[in-house]
């Protein structure tokens, strides 16, 4: 049994100082005291049960309990053996020379709370020096609001006190109070130094407050610190994260002596801001210089890769610097390869990791859903939980993106049912990527349920679920929970562009422009090029394309790939090939490998019966090899998914579907179906173009879901590009013979078939 031993010493006054967190005790005049020998005495801990006292009165009762035991005017040395800690509690005054020793060595708040009290005893806290070092100790334990108490006591313009609370704010996340401090700190005319400027551009950066950094910027030069190496570093990783990425270089070049750190920032901030081939010549360049990188630069730089030959590069001069045993930059790479399209070589690396780390775990599985594996993903994620690895909101949140990729409803529930298990609640951002799976799995309803059920919610969740309704074809629901957010919260540009995309969708032309309009003037919310290409779109569905043109005419910004390619959209919906010419020769140069754009041109040719121009758009992404993504369609029964592409064989039950399937087709000529032979590309027979889109993979994924599910259940399919226009008719019209609700998402949408009908309206 765990007890408390009292050693007697020679007589001192009854001064009492406590090092360490004291214990919750009962009624101490029950305690039971025993005579251990050498003049200690042995007190039960089972007696000290929960009711907390201070210190100081647990000492009192303590040393009345021992009167009759001990020496009257006795000093008693406490050392309490407990299974946690070995708590220590000393009756002797604080001396000087071991107040900061004692300060440091306190890891609980109401330790340090017990050293201040001896402190106020002694009246050592009218020291600064002491003080200073309670307030930094305070502030290392969280507690900001004692810190601060005990810093607004001090009329001090003592420098290295007011850094120590600016930093104590900005180490604790609270980057607006050190701002505010640091313009106190101004008005009273006290001088910063090299120390004060890194704490208060950490905190601009983190807040994204470049009108603020600017400003401390020009007190950095103003008092002489420019040439300050941990400065500039500071300098250019705030312009960095402001996205003031011009600057942030010209500061790195203006450098008179550049460290480690200064070349890491900078890489760091070309990362950050998607730039990064210049990012990878950097790193060529600071090696060219004979600058010996560390990990911190190694895990930027990897951030910058996109090609495996550059992986290659990287790797081998990790080990060439001997970081390829440091587990930090194993799970970097992981994420490196599979973002190169090298996931072997990615779970390679994942395998050679002897001891792996929850983040290890949650890399590859990121590594896999960024893949597009969302099943290996689920796969390497059930070995996690059977090995019993801890699991954290990183690696679910991983997990919840990969069953977004899959779009299983199944899966869905099954990450929900553990999220809920484990106790993750009022975690705002695994709350949001529910709400986010929930509406790529089709289903609205389970979306808004969560929704409404969030104790709390940010701009995040709120545009997730508008966006959710716009990506459904709800967008009059959409636009009534956008005015609901702006009651509470100030839409941001991403609340802005979700709910201009459920107008686009939702072919809501004036609230689209009240919307647009209201950006700038009601939120002064500048508009984006996303912002604009939403408005092409909305413009282009409702065939208003020469409006269209003259609004990207009109924009402030050069039109980026986006907005031609909404126009180039607009344009096959209505056949204008002119304008559609007019966007294709700007997106070959703005987006020349995206072979979206390819064969969009193409098919518009091809279905206004220019072939030979439809030929020459597909002979010219021959020549600048791009590649057409090829089709699919996924269905998930029973926990399994079955992936299906046009003519498929591969499925055991191929002869049961493609009888199925002609039936179908038969059931659905009855009453009214007529194949839309313009989706057909190829030069064929008119017998040959009607079987072709007989087996495109969506209606394949239909039938055999109409075989293997309950005739009262609901059919969820996935296409990895937009669905073809005669499939969408089709499945109309089987979900009306069939009395099914057929649920389809395609690259931009959802669908949602019942009764004969198509949620969208047929307005896609």
């Amino acid at each position: 049994m765990q007890t408390a031993l009292l050693y007697s010493s020679p007589p001192t006054k009854h001064k009492f100082f406590v090092a360490e967190e004291s214990l919750k005790i009962a009624d101490m005049d029950t305690a039971t005291f025993t005579d251990t020998g050498r003049g200690c005495f042995g007190v039960n801990i089972a007696d000290f049960l929960h009711r907390p006292l201070f210190p100081e009165l647990y000492m009192r009762i303590c040393v009345k309990k021992l009167a009759a035991l001990n020496p009257p005017h006795c000093q008693l040395r406490f050392v309490f053996y407990h299974a946690e800690a070995q708590t220590k509690f000393l009756l002797q005054p604080i001396e000087p020379d071991t107040c900061v020793s004692l300060i440091k060595q306190c890891r609980t708040f109401r330790s340090l709370q017990s050293v201040h009290t001896s402190m106020l005893k002694s009246h050592l806290q009218l020291n600064l020096y002491f003080s200073t070092n309670l307030i930094a100790q305070y502030a290392s334990l969280g507690s900001m609001s004692h810190a601060y108490t005990l810093f607004s006591t001090f009329q001090s313009n003592d420098v290295f006190l007011w850094n120590v609370m600016i930093q104590g704010f900005v180490d604790n996340g609270l980057y607006y109070p050190s701002m505010l401090l640091y313009s106190q700190m101004r008005e009273l005319g006290i001088q910063p130094d090299n120390f004060t400027f890194p704490f208060v551009l950490k905190a601009c950066g983190c807040v994204k407050d470049v009108k603020f950094g600017v400003i401390v910027h020009g007190n950095v030069m103003e008092f002489g610190y420019v040439s300050d190496v941990y400065v500039g570093n500071s300098l250019i990783s705030m312009y960095g994260k402001c996205e003031r990425l011009d600057t942030s270089r010209l500061v790195f070049d203006k450098m008179p002596q550049k460290n480690i750190v200064s070349w890491s920032s900078m890489i760091g901030a070309y990362a950050q801001n998607g730039h990064y081939e210049e990012g990878v010549s950097l790193f060529s360049q600071m090696l060219g210089e004979g600058i010996r990188p560390n990990r911190a630069v190694i895990l930027n730089v990897m951030a910058c890769v996109n090609r495996g030959n550059e992986a290659d590069y990287i790797c081998r001069v990790v080990i060439d610097n001997g970081l390829d045993f440091d587990r930090s930059v194993q799970n970097a790479a992981m994420v490196m390869y599979a973002r190169c399209g090298r996931i072997d070589i990615a779970r390679r690396f994942f395998d050679g990791i002897l001891e792996k780390d929850l983040v290890s775990w949650a890399s590859m599985i990121e590594a896999y859903a960024q893949a597009d594996l969302p099943l290996e993903a689920l796969k390497l994620f059930k070995q996690m939980i059977l090995q019993r690895i801890l699991l954290d909101s990183v690696t679910l949140l991983s997990v919840v993106c990969a069953c977004s990729n899959l779009a299983s409803f199944q899966h869905a529930r099954c990450v929900h049912g553990i999220i809920t298990r484990r106790f993750y609640k009022n975690q705002i951002a695994l709350e949001t990527s529910l709400i986010d799976l929930y509406v790529k799995c089709g289903s609205l309803v389970y979306a808004r349920k969560y929704f409404d059920k969030m104790q709390e919610r940010n701009i995040v969740s709120w545009s997730t679920l508008i966006s959710g309704y716009g990506i459904h074809g709800n967008g009059r629901e959409a636009l009534y929970l956008f005015d609901q957010m702006k009651a509470s919260i100030k839409p941001d540009h991403v609340a802005f562009l979700s709910v201009l995309s459920a107008c686009s969708r939702g072919g809501l032309i004036v609230e689209g422009w009240e919307c647009f309009n209201s950006m700038s003037r009601d939120f002064q919310v500048t508009p984006r090029p996303e912002h604009y290409a939403c408005m092409v779109d909305l413009l282009g569905r409702a065939g208003r394309l020469n409006e269209a043109r003259d609004f990207i005419e009109r924009m402030p910004t050069r039109p980026d790939a986006g907005v031609w390619g909404a126009l180039l959209g607009a344009c096959r919906i209505h056949g204008n090939v002119e304008l559609a010419e007019v966007a294709a020769r700007y997106l070959f140069e703005l987006d020349a490998n995206n072979p979206g754009r390819y064969v969009l041109l193409s098919n518009i040719y091809s279905s206004t019966g220019k072939r030979n121009d439809s030929d020459r758009v597909r002979a010219l992404m021959k020549r600048r090899g791009v590649r057409k993504i090829a089709g699919h369609t996924i269905i998930e029964i029973e926990n399994k998914v079955y992936t299906f592409v046009a003519g498929d064989q591969s499925n055991p039950q191929t002869n049961l579907i493609y009888t199925e399937l002609e039936k179908m087709i038969n059931r659905i000529r009855e009453v009214g179906y007529v194949p839309d032979l313009n989706f057909v590309l190829h030069d064929v027979e008119e017998e040959m173009k009607e079987k072709m889109l007989n087996v495109h993979s969506e209606k394949l994924a239909i039938v055999f879901g109409l075989l293997n599910t309950r005739p009262d259940s609901i059919i969820r399919i996935k296409k990895n590009l937009r669905v073809c226009g005669d499939c969408h008719t089709a499945t109309k019209f089987i979900s009306k013979v069939t009395e099914r609700e057929i649920i389809v998402r395609d690259a931009h949408r959802f669908h949602h078939f019942k009764e004969g009908a198509c949620s969208c309206g047929d307005y896609w």
